[in-house]
């Protein structure tokens, strides 16, 4: 039997790109030889390999067994081009990325412009489009991502960078409303909130020494863009939360000012997410190591270190049973049965 190697590979793009048109974009292919060819596999198979329905495509069992060696021709072949592309002197070709078109616009800029002038063989395509797209299925070199990552093998992740998070309000708002002096005064303002992955506003966690207070708080305003919230309340319209890279230009003209300054929020890690191969091609190396490189000059510290320190404060919250879910009255100092160790 004379299995032709280029059909297998196109077998694993069509799994991967979940469709006949998309796999044949990728493969830069009409949509009609890519179906021509998957059905001569077949035929010389002897067995269906998808079934086919108006909505989707479905790996049969037979198939499902196929796709194990198909994704091997397939990881070799990106490996041979991999390697290629390192033997050149310098990284060169479409680098395709998806970035938080906040993090872009205030924390990447800076490295784009550096990038493109470091290396002008490489063009940079960027979605910056809010949501989680399929690097694999997608062909994206780079996506940038905040906070925890799900467990995935086909992809491989590296930290770029720190966010750390607070509560900011106009002077304005404050001086009409009144300063928040624990968490408990919160649900009495208006609050601006994170746009949670899952829909709804993000919970709030406040940390202060050993006492933890969490809560989800209703929200005048909630939007998937730090930045915008940054700016909202800059004009007096609530009590935002925001991290610090876009609340900083405010803090120095004195639209804003930090609310409960002496409560922490937990750090969110930055990583650049990347697919799995067993050689990265120059242009994506070339601009994880840049990234690192102008941290590094920054002297921002790496998200281990965000790890570690929001570990250290949860077990500190922890041994001190400081937990207050609900934000309850128990967790304000002072009160009767405030669960804050005392000094000394």
């Amino acid at each position: 039997m004379d299995v032709e190697p280029n059909d297998l590979l196109l077998f694993a793009r069509i799994v991967e790109a979940g469709s006949f048109s998309r796999a044949a974009e990728r493969v830069d292919l009409p949509k009609s030889t890519v179906s021509r060819r998957l059905a001569l596999l077949e035929a010389t198979l002897g067995e269906r390999l998808l079934q086919r329905t108006t909505r989707k495509l479905v790996v049969t069992e037979f198939g499902s067994s196929l796709l194990e060696h198909a994704r091997r021709v397939a990881d070799e072949v990106e490996a041979a081009g991999a390697l290629a592309q390192h033997r050149q002197h310098a990284p060169s070709g479409k680098l395709r990325m998806s970035v938080p078109a906040d993090f872009a616009n205030a924390g990447l800029n800076e490295v784009i412009a550096r990038f493109l002038e470091r290396y002008p063989a490489v063009t940079l395509e960027m979605d910056l489009s809010p949501r989680r797209v399929d690097l694999v299925a997608e062909n994206f070199d780079i996506a940038i991502r905040m906070g925890d990552l799900p467990d995935d093998s086909t992809l491989s992740a590296r930290p770029i960078t720190l966010e750390h998070a607070a509560l900011y309000a106009a002077p304005a708002y404050l001086a009409k409303h009144g300063i928040p002096e624990h968490p408990d005064d919160l649900p009495a303002h208006d609050v601006l909130c994170i746009l949670s992955r899952y829909g709804g506003s993000a919970a709030w966690t406040l940390i202060r020494g050993k006492v933890r207070w969490e809560r989800s708080l209703p929200a005048r305003l909630t939007a998937n863009s730090p930045d915008l919230l940054a700016r909202i309340a800059a004009r007096g319209a609530g009590i935002a939360i925001s991290s610090t890279l876009f609340a900083e230009p405010y803090l120095r003209t004195g639209e804003l000012v930090r609310v409960l300054p002496e409560w922490e929020m937990p750090i969110t890690n930055g990583w650049a997410v990347f697919p799995s191969r067993k050689l990265m091609p120059a242009k994506t190396r070339a601009f994880l190591d840049l990234m690192e490189e102008m941290c590094r000059e920054r002297g921002h510290a790496t998200p281990v270190a965000a790890a570690a320190l929001n570990a250290r404060r949860a077990a500190e919250a922890a041994a001190g049973d400081g937990l207050t879910p609900g934000g309850s009255p128990s967790s304000r100092p002072g009160a009767p049965d405030a669960r804050e160790p005392s000094p000394g």
